[in-house]
């Protein structure tokens, strides 16, 4: 199979490392990156080396020749590149989104986003679920998921995707997958703020309140509530909650301290867009409301979590 990949920053170049080991990969930049400039130059960058038969191009109109495009670039710029899309034939080109973020302006889901550019809704899946490239890349298996409104595409993608690396399983709401993705990287936060006031024990209320947060969202947006128990959501905990390698949880521990992380944190923009769809479907997240009033509108942290593991006595499976 041909595959290009969009996207040369850090998960990018690893997926396309990881499919080259099957198939023949066109990994695609921005002619003014930096990551395409290093893997020009040197053919590696911080976490490994290219395959040689990955394929580096600038060129749009040669990444899409493939009819397997799967992408991976930052979530505030997936607008900007459905306009460029537009420009070129894609009709039956099948997309993979390996990208966990909502829009922050709108609160709109990636895929969503590209029905509106009038991508067909059946030839879109989403790829997530835990593992880090430094741990990939060393040989450490682990699991994930591929979902799509199209289960026939999910089962074809997982079939030619599969490894002895990456173990996946078939998904069918990417509506969960895509609320749960982005909602852990907001826990990630959340985690890396309690790991800097060392306050690490709370993170088990966390995850279990935040679950349930991502799952009643979900299920207001017509997905399955279910889902945010899976691999999209709660099963990447550990990867994203407590890994010194999760940007998000680095992100937010750094925060806290008042020290300033020069990596990009996907779960920064996911709570502005986060709480616009609590608004909009009158949802209680009072973690995103938390993080918001934190990062935002510079509430005082302490008070914001004092009043969010604070709250009345509930019962615990009752209400939240």
């Amino acid at each position: 199979m041909d595959i290009s990949v969009l996207g040369c920053g850090r998960w990018g170049t690893f997926l396309a490392w990881y499919l080259a080991d099957k198939h023949n990969v066109t990994l695609w930049g921005r002619e003014n990156s930096q990551h395409l400039k290093t893997l020009r130059e040197t053919g590696k960058n911080e976490y490994l080396t290219l395959r040689e038969n990955i394929n580096l191009t600038s060129e749009l109109n040669i990444a899409l020749q493939n009819e397997i495009i799967v992408i991976s670039i930052l979530t505030q710029e997936m607008s900007n590149l459905m306009q460029e899309l537009k420009n070129y034939d894609i009709t039956n080109k099948k997309f993979v989104l390996c990208m966990k973020g909502i829009e922050s302006t709108s609160g709109k889901r990636i895929s969503e986003i590209m029905i509106e550019n009038g991508v067909d809704a059946n030839n879109i899946a989403l790829w997530v679920g835990p593992g880090h490239v430094q741990n990939f890349v060393n040989g450490t298996p682990n699991c994930m998921i591929i979902h799509s409104y199209n289960e026939e595409l999910s089962k074809y993608l997982v079939e030619e995707f599969k490894s002895n690396l990456i173990r996946f399983y078939i998904g069918n709401d990417i509506i969960g997958g895509e609320i749960g993705s982005a909602g852990k990287n907001v826990l990630g936060i959340a985690a890396g703020m309690l790991d800097g006031i060392n306050m690490s024990c709370l993170k088990g209320a966390l995850m279990s309140r935040g679950t349930y947060e991502m799952a009643k969202l979900t299920q207001a947006l017509g997905g399955k509530f279910i889902t945010a128990y899976g691999l999209s959501h709660l099963g990447d905990f550990e990867a994203t909650l407590f890994s010194a390698f999760s940007h998000n949880r680095m992100w937010g521990e750094q925060f806290v301290k008042g020290e300033t992380f020069g990596k990009s944190a996907e779960g920064v923009g996911n709570i502005k867009g986060l709480m616009l769809l609590s608004q909009k479907y009158n949802i209680n997240m009072p973690i995103t409301n938390a993080l918001y009033n934190i990062i935002f509108l510079n509430h005082d942290l302490q008070d914001e979590f004092d009043k969010l593991f604070g709250r009345e006595t509930k019962k615990e499976f009752q209400e939240f």
